[in-house]
């Protein structure tokens, strides 16, 4: 049977995508300062939305205490509704589906941003070790954060599991030192992400549920591809539709790795080998007809195009000209 290209559609629980691009979520500093959706990140995602398969937008804080930049978007009240509900019905308008990032920073928090101190799985300098009870509360506000983009009209959520933020820092054992039930062996590593995949999984509802996974912290001592494959299986299990390869503590352009496209590629391959629901392959995609060879030689599902796109908001469009031409 011959495979797909990249310009042939994909169905996920209902949603059909109309070619297999992805625009990954890329922060962008267009919110204000409190969060909210603006004129200036409307256009910039209208612009690129239409020639796309689908759309994540960028990561959302869930609670203030999680934010990465000033200027980040987020998902932490219901007055972010509003402004969010502008941002999917603009994306809907070109015909894309379009799901919402939502993520805590833990560690990497900026305290000058939130005026608190920064939390995660163990102490580290300034860092503070979350309590029990602060890990069940943060589950739950990832739950309200999904919940809120539900009622804005998104077609899913994405949860980041990725790029040294906390839901990352638990399951590498670089970052989580832990010795209670949320450290220690990869099960008990995996239990905080897996228990807000389970409480987001329950606000999307029908709807795509995607997780950003940190496959590889490109350390000896960190997490690998083999414990990777074994946590790709719990999120299938769990419930999540796609499956999002990027890099963990290394974050998502590793110098090292630079000098060659499609650099995660490689894990999102050993990820596919273990999972039936689609997979998206990522890093520093530039090239349309390498982006179309993935897909049709199998390696993975969907190719998520980053940097290209946002340096020219018609690079989805050209592609497909030029593979059509072709």
């Amino acid at each position: 049977m011959q495979l797909a290209g990249i310009l042939e559609p994909l169905e996920v629980k209902g949603l059909e995508f109309k070619n297999r691009i992805v625009m990954p979520p890329m922060y962008t500093g267009l919110a204000t300062s409190e969060g909210a959706v603006t004129e200036e990140l409307l256009e910039h995602y209208v612009q690129r939305s239409r020639a796309l398969g689908l759309i994540i937008i960028e990561h959302s804080f869930v609670v203030r205490e999680g934010r990465l930049g000033q200027r980040q978007l987020g998902c932490d009240n219901d007055s972010s509704i509003t402004g969010l509900e502008r941002l999917s019905s603009s994306i809907h308008a070109s015909g894309v589906p379009v799901v919402l990032q939502i993520n805590h920073a833990g560690r990497s928090a900026d305290p000058n941003i939130t005026g608190s101190q920064p939390v995660g799985p163990s102490p580290n300098g300034t860092v503070r070790e979350l309590k029990v009870d602060e890990i069940k509360k943060i589950v739950r506000r990832f739950a309200e954060g999904a919940e809120r983009a539900m009622r804005a009209g998104f077609d899913g959520a994405e949860i980041h599991g990725a790029h040294g933020f906390l839901l990352n820092q638990f399951l590498s054992p670089l970052t989580n030192h832990r010795t209670d039930q949320y450290g220690g062996s990869l099960e008990n590593r995996i239990r905080f992400p897996l228990e807000v995949v389970e409480e987001v999984r329950a606000k999307v509802g029908g709807r795509l549920l995607l997780y950003r996974l940190g496959s590889d912290d490109l350390d000896p001592q960190g997490i690998h591809i083999k414990q990777s494959q074994k946590f790709a299986v719990k999120l299938e299990e769990a419930g999540i539709d796609i499956i999002d390869v990027s890099g963990g503590l290394c974050g998502s352009r590793p110098p090292e790795l630079q000098d060659v496209q499609g650099y995660f590629v490689p894990q999102a391959q050993k990820i596919k080998e273990v999972v039936e629901v689609p997979v998206i392959g990522v890093g520093g995609i530039e090239d349309p007809e390498y982006a179309d060879e993935l897909i049709l030689e199998g390696k993975v599902d969907l190719v998520a195009v980053g940097r290209s796109l946002f340096k020219d908001s018609e690079w989805a469009k050209k592609a497909i000209q030029k593979l059509r031409g072709r």
